[in-house]
């Protein structure tokens, strides 16, 4: 990867939860790192609760972090001290949510919104300028004729439309950078392949990298470049998408992609060898967060909390398991070499 446009350095995010003389620590987001590079989608997979949609908040700076730091194009946020570095930011990450309905103001035309965060964040557009703006993204979204589309409101449109038009909002800014938060979930499936189309066009000609949030593992596997497998907080996988789906390091990844309807995914862990409940993140003990459910875990996993490691050229694995068998397998690789070096010398 070149310089990253957007990168996270042990990331952190702990609420404080309970009463007064009851007070507990949930760790939504436990130290982790990543990076998006230019023209990539990252998609960031897990189940609920894991902190994917945390991971957004805290880039999108709706949430502060409890530790570590973001960086933008290599500038931490936290220099970016005046109200102009803060609107460039958000205009360059804008978020893309989950629910297209409520993200759009029912009572304006799908015009307003467009144009509303243009005046934010083009102040050299006048006028006549954000209107055209407004229509050439809602053209780049797939929304024709978009004249008409801008005059019509939120209820006027299906699932699928609400949802370009959240795309057309972020693109209007012209950003590096989109968070997409499950923005298919709630919508039927004949549609959702509009919108993952729509994802790799921005991708491939406008040049826009996302940070894909899904559940999906099938759509994911059709848009991203690289994935990234979050579970109760902590990152415990990442690497090609293709790598990451056809060879799995961690339990809980086989997990994932044995509950995929493939015929070609390999043999993985079945549901039934993964029992048991996810774990809570309140007050969590050291150790992998998925000993308690994984066959394979051993007595280090459930006092020590496994690095995430490069296990293979850019896939990484958190798991003490992954690491032995590894390691194992690079130690027999060098005993295998040494003997052939002991037999061509005799």
């Amino acid at each position: 990867m070149s310089t990253p446009i957007l990168e996270a350095r042990g990331l952190t995010r702990v609420f404080r939860v309970g009463g007064f003389l009851n007070r507990h620590d949930l760790h939504a987001v436990d130290d982790a790192s990543f990076a998006i590079g230019g023209s990539e989608i990252l998609a960031l997979v897990g189940e609920s609760g894991s902190g994917k949609s945390t991971i957004a908040r805290l880039l999108a700076q709706v949430y502060t972090p409890s530790a570590g730091e973001i960086l933008f194009e290599g500038t931490p946020l936290t220099k970016l001290r005046s109200r102009a570095d803060q609107m460039r930011y958000r205009a360059a990450v804008p978020m893309v949510f989950q629910d297209p309905f409520s993200s759009l103001n029912q009572s304006y035309p799908v015009s307003h919104g467009i144009e509303r965060g243009l005046k934010l964040h083009r102040s050299d557009l006048d006028a006549e300028g954000r209107r055209s703006e407004a229509e050439r993204v809602m053209e780049a979204v797939g929304m024709r004729p978009a004249s008409e589309a801008l005059r019509k409101y939120p209820y006027e449109l299906s699932g699928g439309q609400r949802q370009r038009v959240g795309f057309a909002q972020a693109l209007a800014y012209k950003p590096k950078v989109i968070l997409a938060d499950e923005p298919v979930s709630m919508l039927d499936i004949s549609v959702r392949i509009g919108l993952l189309n729509l994802m790799a066009k921005l991708r491939d000609e406008d040049h826009v990298s996302l940070l894909y949030i899904t559940h999906d593992i099938a759509s994911a596997r059709y848009i991203a470049d690289r994935m990234m497998v979050m579970y109760a907080g902590h990152v415990v996988e990442s690497g090609p998408v293709d790598e990451v789906l056809q060879s799995p390091q961690h339990p809980y990844t086989q997990l994932l992609v044995a509950a995929v309807p493939d015929p070609r995914a390999m043999p993985t862990m079945t549901a039934e060898q993964a029992a048991g409940e996810p774990p809570k993140v309140i007050d969590p003990k050291p150790g992998c967060r998925f000993a308690d459910r994984c066959p394979l875990a051993k007595e280090v996993c459930r006092t020590t909390t496994p690095p995430l490691l490069e296990l293979q050229p850019r896939h990484e694995v958190a798991c003490h398991v992954a690491a032995d068998r590894v390691g194992r397998g690079a130690e027999s690789e060098e005993l295998g070499r040494a003997a052939d070096l002991v037999g061509s010398a005799a």
